[in-house]
């Protein structure tokens, strides 16, 4: 029966010649463990079955006493086989699922975790099997579990629910749930297998999306121009916005099913025809100038840009129009303004001139022979400095290419030599004209003749000069009569004087020290008004231009480029402001301490630098009066900032430690070494502020050193006594080592 050979057949023949083909080396050396013991062996084979499926079996065997024949028992465990194998696919493909699938029993503890679910709420396996499953579920949805459970209890499944779920590290994801019933070999529910996929991209996008579409349409309703969408096939109007309907006058009902000729935008149908075959072959059609009519008959002048684009797969035809009335009005009223202003440059007495971007003279300067004694055409295609004394065309031609550069107005006085050889002064006054790309155009400048007044001013410093030579002469004779007096005095008044030098000494001391306390107080100070105040003032800017850049974005092309210039500038001039504050004085030295204080800074040191830091600090500190502590953050703080210029080190190590007496701070690098000796005794900045530092310390009654050594970098020490707890605002805090 399991060979599907009748017995006599079978009777005589090998029973190796069953097992497939593979096997049979293994089979021939299990039958010689068979034959060699006592004891039962065990093997699983393929057979092969003449027209059937090969069976996989268990051959189970043991040796008689005779040790000529073996007893077998084959049983048959294809299904059992088949059966593990898909078990392990299944296992494989739940492994390797990017979904959390999550196996739970009827009282909502985890029985199963697989990689997808590690992925998706940041738990192993190990932390989450035998945990309850509200672990992932936020308190106000923890009803949902017990909905689920509910219907899995009645053999019910729950496809697809989208709902929110908690990660390890606190976050909240959108998911999409399925929850199955799992049932054991006799059909009894015992738990629930739930697969969630993670669509917070999804959600995000679609958000986006939203967001998008209401923004869109706010433009599109809020628009300062016309607009009009139309179906290319029928030429007719499908929508029109608010501003379009105002500037027509018809209702939007009137407007949507008409053709733009029925509206007065074009003069007739064949006009919107050719239009719409124009459209169709460059997708762009513009009119710069168009008359329009409105339902009252009102008359004005419309400009009109048609762009033909795919919108979900349809084709859509917008129409901006804009009122270009005003414009055309202020274009007449400028051509005036300039005629007017060319009769005054004709009779004013002062010369007036204009240059191109380049700075050559063009056009008409009436005044210009009556101011120089030369013809127009001697200047003209040149530029103004031709005309200027060479003392003053220099710094002229500086102070000129700076107001280039600056686009400002430019202010100067220098001489100009007449016909006849004359210098006469003058100032000039110059104004550039930007164009609508916001570069030079042309300048318009003024010069007037101060000759006269120069010469006054000349005379006036003479008698300046003379008087101030009187009284340096009368001071002169005081103080000789004074050191005459000086030198009469008694030995007896030079040594009193001696005292009162020393005594004065010891004062400026103690000023010197209440000078930098006084400065400490105010960078202070000035820090909390840059923080309070500018910084904010700047940032209530920033948000207007913001405004302003939106409100800009249907007015004026140019206009909101120049304001997003300009809100970048005020963003850094914001970073400028946050930043010199902290350098000025960080506020967190004074609300929370010199350990949160030097832990800041050495973070944001990391960050600008690459340089590891490590801080390691003695919280007993912290009962330092506030001098104290300044001091310490200003020897670290100036430290780290002589690493970061010389040292080249990858590494900081600062430790604030307690001694018997007081409190030590230390700052080694792993830098280069240089001689202390040379280097304090030189000038200038190459004493990398090691002067400053070590005034500091000794300010305080400290003790200042540094230790710089070849291969061992440097090592700076400042040793302060450690005052009383409470005193100069220090918290009182238990000593202890804090390691950050």
């Amino acid at each position: 029966s399991l060979f599907g050979i009748e017995r006599a057949r079978l009777v005589g023949r090998p029973f190796g010649q069953f097992v497939a083909v593979e096997q049979r080396a293994d089979f021939n050396s299990f039958l010689k463990k068979v034959f060699a013991s006592q004891t039962k062996q065990i093997m699983d084979v393929e057979l092969l079955r003449p027209e059937q499926p090969p069976l996989i079996v268990n051959i189970a065997a043991q040796c008689l006493l005779n040790r000529l024949e073996c007893r077998a028992a084959v049983q048959d465990i294809t299904a059992r086989k088949f059966a593990e194998t898909a078990s392990t696919q299944l296992a494989a493909i739940v492994n390797s699922s990017s979904d959390a699938i999550i196996g739970k029993d009827l009282n909502g503890i985890i029985t199963s975790w697989n990689g997808g679910a590690e992925k998706l709420f940041g738990y192993s396996a190990s932390e989450m099997i035998g945990q309850p499953v509200l672990r992932l579920i936020p308190p106000e949805r923890r009803h949902e579990e017990t909905q689920i459970l509910s219907r899995i209890r009645q053999g019910q499944s729950t496809e697809h629910f989208e709902t929110v779920r908690v990660t390890q590290a606190g976050w909240q994801r959108d998911v999409s749930v399925t929850v199955s019933p799992i049932r054991n070999a006799a059909g009894k529910i015992i738990g629930a297998s739930k697969v969630a996929r993670d669509i917070t991209v999804r959600k995000e996008q679609e958000a986006m999306v939203r967001v998008s579409e209401i923004r869109h349409r706010r433009l599109f309703e809020t628009a300062q121009d016309g607009i009009l969408l139309l179906d290319p096939d029928t030429r007719k109007i499908t929508d029109a916005n608010p501003f379009m309907t105002k500037l027509l006058g018809y209702s939007h009902d009137q407007l949507v099913g008409k053709e733009l000729f029925e509206i007065g935008l074009l003069k007739d149908e064949a006009a919107s025809q050719k239009m719409f075959q124009r459209l169709k072959r460059k997708h762009e059609v513009r009119y710069e100038d168009l008359p329009l009519e409105s339902r009252k008959g009102r008359h004005q002048e419309v400009e009109v840009v048609a762009n033909l684009y795919q919108e979900n797969g349809h084709a859509v035809i917008q129409c901006n129009i804009r009122d270009i009335t005003a414009r055309k009005q202020a274009e007449d009223a400028l051509r005036a303004s300039e005629g007017r202003f060319r009769a005054a440059v004709a009779i004013v007495s002062s010369l007036i001139w204009t240059n191109n971007a380049g700075g050559l003279m063009e056009g008409e300067q009436p005044g210009w022979g009556n101011f120089t004694g030369q013809t127009q055409n001697a200047y003209q295609g040149y530029g103004w400095v031709k005309a200027v004394h060479p003392e003053d065309a220099q710094p002229t031609l500086i102070a000129w290419k700076r107001a280039v550069a600056n686009k400002s107005l430019f202010e100067f006085e220098h001489r100009v030599r007449r016909r006849d050889g004359e210098w006469r002064f003058c100032s000039i006054h110059a104004l550039p004209l930007l164009g609508a790309d916001g570069k030079i155009r042309e300048w318009v400048g003024v010069h007037t003749d101060i000759t006269e007044r120069k010469r006054a001013e000349e005379t006036q410093r003479r008698l300046e000069v003379l008087a101030a030579s009187n009284k340096k002469l009368e001071a002169e004779i005081i103080r000789r009569q004074t050191v005459e007096q000086s030198l009469k005095q008694s030995e007896q008044h030079q040594i009193r004087l001696l005292t009162q030098s020393r005594l004065l000494q010891a004062q400026m001391q103690r000023l010197s020290r209440q000078i930098l306390t006084a400065q400490e107080e105010e960078r202070k100070r000035i820090s909390r008004e840059l923080h309070d105040v500018i910084a904010q003032t700047l940032t209530g800017i920033n948000i207007r231009l913001a405004t302003l850049k939106k409100e800009a974005a249907v007015n004026a092309r140019g206009l909101e480029s120049k304001i997003a210039r300009t809100q970048r500038q005020v963003e850094k001039s914001v970073d400028i402001v946050h930043r010199f504050a902290r350098e000025l004085r960080p506020t967190v030295l004074d609300d929370l301490g010199l350990i949160p204080a030097l832990h800041a800074f050495m973070k944001d040191f990391n960050t600008r630098t690459g340089v590891r830091t490590h801080l390691t600090a003695f919280a007993g500190v912290e009962q330092m009066d506030i001098v104290k502590r300044t001091a310490l953050y200003r020897v670290a703080q100036e430290a780290l900032v002589n690493v970061a210029r010389h040292a080249h080190a990858s590494r900081v190590e600062v430790s604030i430690q307690k001694l018997a007496d007081g409190v030590s701070l230390k700052i080694k690098d792993d830098g280069k070494s240089f001689e202390t000796e040379r280097v304090l005794q030189g000038k200038g900045g190459k004493r990398l502020g090691l002067l400053g530092m070590r005034e500091r310390v000794e300010m305080v009654g400290g003790t200042f050193g540094i230790e710089s050594a070849r291969g061992q970098g440097t090592t700076i020490i400042a040793r302060l006594p450690l005052a009383a707890a409470g005193g100069g605002g220090g918290r009182p805090l238990k000593p202890r080592l804090k390691s950050l």
